[in-house]
């Protein structure tokens, strides 16, 4: 008789989750963005890992390349990593079960490689970022920075709605070191960080119809925000890299607390009636830790 295999299953495996940049929008950007199979193109690598070869798939209009590695597992695994797709299987699996896998999954591949073109964008314009003409994350896209020692630190852009063009001009003569670059940029950066969070913050207690002791800044390494029953809140100055849309995820989420002191339903009803996208933004945010931040 015929050796019975084992019921196929799938693992599903994401070695970006901890490590990439925080994934940006533009403060136009619409609350679901629109579809990224433009950047699932993956060119064939150059040299293959050992008993792996290249393999394509159609889906929809689009080819999807990927590396396919068989082994003893009794599994097909998924990986997105920064080289692409790599699908690892058994030895007995055959292509039709193996595309079938891919089809079956094939929204998380596509939220993965949509996650993985961004983190090699922004990789790419980490390259040095402390120097004339180095770019940097503000409310969700990147701005350049400039060097002009004739003049205060000011953004040529618009507020809460900046261009990919838009710069920042830092008070330092040309051949300024990068420390002294990287420490112009932060202090601007929390400067505009009181600025833009203090407006959110009323809008949004103003919307609960709450009122708070204080707020202030903070650079903790574990979390975004936080609120205290004395009714103080705390958000993390680093909140000013990302767009609108999440900055006020994270506004409201504090001021919610003001009502309800925990993380149960009803807290959850609370924040929906102040932000009823929350859903979104919470789910990219947890992609991230304040510590995974590109820059700082």
């Amino acid at each position: 008789m015929p050796r019975k295999h084992p019921e196929h299953q799938l693992d599903l495996f994401d070695d970006l989750s901890e490590q990439h940049p925080p994934i940006v929008r533009t403060a136009h950007a619409p609350a679901c963005p629109p579809s990224p199979w433009p950047t699932w193109h993956i060119p064939r690598p150059e040299t293959l890992p050992a008993h792996a070869s290249w393999r394509e798939i159609t889906l929809g209009e689009h080819t999807l390349g990927y590396v396919l590695r068989r082994s003893r597992r009794k599994t097909i695994g998924l990986m997105v990593h920064d080289d692409g797709l790599q699908i690892q299987a058994p030895t007995w699996s055959t292509l039709a079960h193996i595309e079938q896998a891919i089809r079956e999954k094939s929204s998380w591949i596509l939220r993965k490689l949509q996650a993985r073109a961004q983190h090699l964008r922004l990789l790419a314009l980490q390259d040095n970022p402390w120097r004339s003409g180095g770019r940097i994350p503000y409310l969700g896209v990147q701005i350049s920075l400039q060097l002009d020692g004739t003049q205060a630190a000011h953004y040529q852009g618009q507020d809460n709605a900046p261009e990919t063009s838009d710069v920042l001009c830092l008070p330092l003569p040309g051949d300024a070191l990068a420390d002294r670059i990287r420490e112009s940029a932060c202090t601007w950066l929390q400067q505009r960080a009181v600025i833009d969070f203090s407006r959110r913050l009323d809008h949004y207690l103003a919307r609960a119809d709450q009122t708070i002791q204080g707020w202030r800044l903070s650079s903790a390494s574990a979390r975004w925000g936080s609120c205290s029953s004395a009714r103080r809140i705390m958000l993390n100055w680093r909140l000013i890299h990302f767009a609108p849309t999440i900055i006020d995820y994270v506004v409201a989420h504090e001021v919610a607390h003001l009502r309800i002191m925990n993380h149960s339903p009803a807290f959850w009803r609370e924040l929906e009636g102040l932000y009823p996208d929350y859903k979104h933004a919470r789910d990219t945010l947890r992609q991230h830790q304040p510590t995974t931040l590109p820059l700082i």
